[in-house]
């Protein structure tokens, strides 16, 4: 498999359109080649190429900021001497000033197929200050390590944010360079936009699903990203950043395992066996125990679960991770109906709402949680109807 940056940098034909006009890059810490030179080097190293700017989206150019709203500065590169502008700082949005800088933005970005990873809601507002200014916008595509399938509720009206770039599920099944082509179709934007696509990308066949086991090396696209395993379960466990459970930041392996002090993860196990067998396929769930260094729970022993994807019980198709968070919520709410579960404060910025509604792009799954009468099948018969309904917009868009 060969990924956009691989492709564009090796052919003189995809190159030749970017002769004379000023580049700029968005990348991070995970935009490399396949020999794991950093895009922005790898241009650089282009004859031809003029690169004048580079952006850095949330986490930063160089993935240095670990938590949520923290937020990176602009800086020059000491080695190319070309202002490096962040996307999560003081703005969001690329400035008339920072758009000033080029002419062609190439976009280099490694996603987890999931609408809440901020990267998306980065190449829409790209895409939608590119179409006011007359700029080009290139995405060099790279695989969805969560692959094609399809889950959880779409954003509801009234709901986008900065994680929620527009109404899709939490998980799209869509490469970054498809998702632009559903940005332009769904806002109607006129922006000169093209893909460079992968070679040899089959997202359908095991083992990786789309991502190349044993051919690429794994790097982080953010700093709680640390491999494939994580990017598969992140659908759902990424709702536990909305709750008062640890995630696991701070342990070795975060959005991998969730769990408190205050909790038993054997009788929540058990209980989620009991509530919905069915939506725990595909994976095995693992009683652990961890110590968080940092972020909830700092240095407290909790009882957790760990969601294991990289064994051979996995079962890409089978394996439901929204609905397994949603039903691992469920249990705790059933187990302990009086336990602080929803966390309230201010969730990439978004001001009297519960975080866990801000993620899901509506209060359905809380609603759902917290309400002691509704069952599975309740939550099945929400989500279902728009993943169908995604399963079908989505398609005219597919390029693999």
């Amino acid at each position: 498999m060969r990924f956009g940056i691989d492709r564009l940098i090796a052919d003189p034909a995809l190159l030749a359109p970017l002769a004379g006009k000023r580049i700029a890059l968005v990348a991070h810490p995970a935009s490399v080649t396949g020999d794991l030179t950093h895009s922005l080097d790898a241009l650089a190293a282009c004859g031809g190429i003029r690169l004048t700017a580079a952006f850095g989206p949330q986490h930063g150019m160089r993935g240095d900021k670990q938590d949520n709203m923290i937020e990176s500065a602009d800086y020059n590169d000491p080695q190319l001497g070309i202002p490096v502008f962040s996307l999560y700082g003081e703005v969001r949005r690329p400035s008339g000033q920072m758009l000033s800088t080029f002419d062609v933005v190439l976009i280099d970005l490694q996603d987890l197929g999931c609408r809440i990873y901020t990267f998306i809601t980065t190449l829409l507002y790209m895409l939608e200050a590119a179409a006011a200014h007359g700029k080009e916008v290139w995405v060099l595509d790279r695989p969805n390590p969560a692959g094609r399938p399809i889950e959880g509720l779409t954003l509801r009206g009234g709901w986008k944010s900065f994680v929620g770039a527009g109404p899709m599920p939490m998980r799209h099944g869509l490469t970054l360079g498809e998702l632009g082509h559903w940005f332009i179709r769904r806002f109607k934007l006129n922006v000169a936009y093209r893909v460079i696509e992968m070679e040899g990308y089959k997202p359908d066949e095991a083992p990786g699903h789309g991502w190349p086991l044993g051919e690429r090396v794994w790097v982080n696209p953010s700093p709680n990203a640390p491999n494939l395993w994580m990017a598969r379960a992140y659908a759902g466990t990424v709702m536990l950043e909305g709750t008062t459970l640890s995630e696991g930041r701070g342990t070795t392996r975060p959005l991998e395992l969730f769990g408190a002090p205050d909790i038993e993860a054997r009788r929540v196990i058990a209980e989620m066996q009991a509530l919905a067998p069915h939506w725990l396929e595909g994976c095995r769930l693992r009683e652990c125990w961890f110590e968080p260094t940092f972020h909830k729970h700092a240095k407290q022993l909790c009882s957790g679960v760990q969601i294991h994807t990289e064994g051979p019980a996995y079962d890409h198709a089978a394996f439901k991770p929204w609905r397994l968070q949603a039903l691992a919520f469920k249990a705790i709410r059933k187990l302990y109906p009086d336990y602080p579960l929803w966390r309230d404060f201010p969730y990439e910025y978004e001001l009297g709402k519960l975080a866990i509604d801000v993620i899901n792009g509506s209060p359905l799954l809380r609603q759902w949680v917290d309400d002691a009468n509704a069952a599975p099948d309740d939550l099945d018969a929400l989500a279902a109807p728009d993943e169908a309904a995604w399963a079908q917009e989505r398609a005219r868009c597919l390029l693999y």
